[in-house]
């Protein structure tokens, strides 16, 4: 009998009210079941907004020194539990573990960056801007905050927004993926652990439609989202709709130019990484690689070592590359494969009908190249979200960056190049959010924000950072003047 998921509420693990329930299948055996996953009422979802309501005041109050001390304290317990951790992302996610860890040092990261909360939440002052008259301006938390998260970082995203919302005196009420929600309900109840009042962060699990109730709580006064275009959209519109801040994170078609003089080994070993890291499944992958003209021994070698990745379990050290998230993702990447033949592509590497003899079941496709894509091509446009990767072909540095800009997204792009001034070219003439110079994956650290342009984002702020900080409180501007002294029976001033 596997293991029901519960929501946490205010310190407490609770049942859903709700009949509906699904398994949570371990991707690399495609069978074994990680826990069971319920699904939480709008009556759920009301109950933990107003727990949240009514933790806020006393965490509001709680001076920004002491709250930042309790996340250090909660960030010990996770470095403890880091095997926990890594191990539970590996069971329900399939990536292998040293990604596991990966991610969720990257969270830590961000987690480090909100205990800096006492400086970063200071507001402006000036004396005398007017005889008598000062003025400042200083920051206030929001009150309740939520947030949902997508399968591919259980442990990283969540972590994106609820140590900044908290570490600024808000609430916080989340909803992990559907998909992959035991890693993100593990590190809340390490929170509980670590000392974290109760009611200050509370989840919620389900679907769509308890996200959407979140959404319209009226006690909910902003919503953070990461996942698909199409869903950040609706995300977006919804919160928008409602009069509400939204940070809503889309998704990708990431490009890499891959410039002749580039250094052949680091190239090769970081544009593989950036294409088949986590399956493929992550918006910072590499879709599209733009070999310029000069360039195809790189290539050459790039398809020779995606050919060579080692399929099989994320905990097995030897492993190159683990599954894909369900089998319907399997299916979708297929899919695809066999759009871009019918549209012309050819086919470089072919991971269909991958096996690991240990998995027979698990939901497993091979590292795949299709060359010789055109930009109009479906394959160039959409985003997969698997291990596939795009090539096209380019006469120089100028034709490379027409086919990069013109797609709909605008979240990381790289280029490989040995020469300072094609990546200086590169940098300041391509039209997206996030830039490698010599890096396949450019996401930026955790005191930096993270974040595209057009249709990979919906809201002016981005992800962590000082963005984060803005995002998660509200500015108050007083003007302060006092008409002499003793006037409202003061001592102050009296001979």
């Amino acid at each position: 009998m596997a293991k029901q998921l519960k929501n946490l509420i205010g310190g407490k693990r609770l049942d859903q009210r709700a009949d509906r329930k699904h398994q949570i299948i371990n991707p690399t055996d495609g069978k074994s079941v990680v826990v069971e996953l319920g699904y939480s009422t709008a009556e759920d979802v009301a109950d933990a907004v107003a727990t949240a309501v009514e933790a806020f005041p006393a965490w509001r109050d709680t001076p920004v020194v002491r709250r930042c001390r309790i996340l250090l304290h909660c960030k010990e317990l996770l470095e403890q539990r880091m095997d926990d951790i890594a191990e539970t992302v590996v069971a329900e996610n399939g990536k292998l573990y040293s990604e596991a860890e990966g991610e969720i040092r990257r969270g830590l990261e961000v987690l480090e960056f909100a205990c800096g909360m006492p400086s970063m939440s200071k507001g402006d002052f000036i004396e005398n801007i007017s005889r008598r008259v000062d003025g400042y301006i200083y920051r206030e938390p929001l009150g309740v905050v939520a947030g949902a998260c997508p399968f591919n970082f259980p442990a990283m995203i969540p972590m994106w927004m609820y140590p900044v919302a908290i570490a600024c005196g808000n609430t916080f009420v989340l909803k992990p993926s559907e998909k992959c929600p035991a890693t993100a309900t593990l590190i809340a109840e390490i929170f509980k652990d670590g000392g974290l009042p109760d009611g200050v962060l509370n989840v919620v699990q389900g679907q769509r439609e308890t996200f959407e109730a979140l959404i319209t709580n009226p006690d909910v006064s902003a919503i953070s989202f990461v996942g698909s275009t199409r869903a950040a959209q609706s995300v977006w519109k919804l919160t928008t709709s409602n009069h509400k801040r939204v940070q809503s994170l889309g998704g990708a078609k990431n490009y890499i130019v891959i410039m002749p003089d580039a250094d052949v080994e680091q190239s090769v070993n970081n544009i593989v990484h950036s294409a088949y890291g986590c399956a493929g499944q992550r918006c910072m992958a590499v879709s599209v690689l733009v070999a310029v003209a000069g360039a195809e021994p790189i290539l050459e070698r790039i398809i020779e070592k995606a050919g060579a990745l080692k399929l099989g379990n994320g905990m097995d050290e030897s492993t190159g590359m683990g599954p894909v998230i369900s089998a319907e993702s399997k299916k979708r990447s297929e899919g695809y494969i066999e759009i871009g033949l019918a549209e012309g592509a050819t086919l470089a590497l072919d991971g269909r009908g991958a096996k690991v003899e240990e998995f027979p079941d698990g939901f497993f496709l091979g590292a795949s190249i299709l060359d010789n894509v055109r930009p109009e091509m479906q394959v160039a446009r959409d985003e997969i979200f698997g291990p596939v990767l795009s090539v096209m072909r380019a006469a120089d540095l100028d034709e490379a960056l027409e086919l990069v800009n013109a797609s709909p997204y605008g979240n990381g792009n790289s280029i490989f190049t040995s020469s300072g001034g094609a990546a200086r070219y590169f940098r300041n003439r391509v039209d997206c959010g996030m830039i490698g110079i010599n890096a396949g994956v450019p996401a930026p650290m955790a005191f930096f924000s993270f974040g595209g342009r057009r249709d990979s984002i919906f809201g002016d702020l981005r992800a962590h950072g000082p963005d984060s900080v803005e995002f998660y409180t509200q500015k108050k501007a007083v003007i302060e003047r006092w008409f002499g002294v003793g006037k409202t029976g003061s001592v102050w001033g009296r001979k």
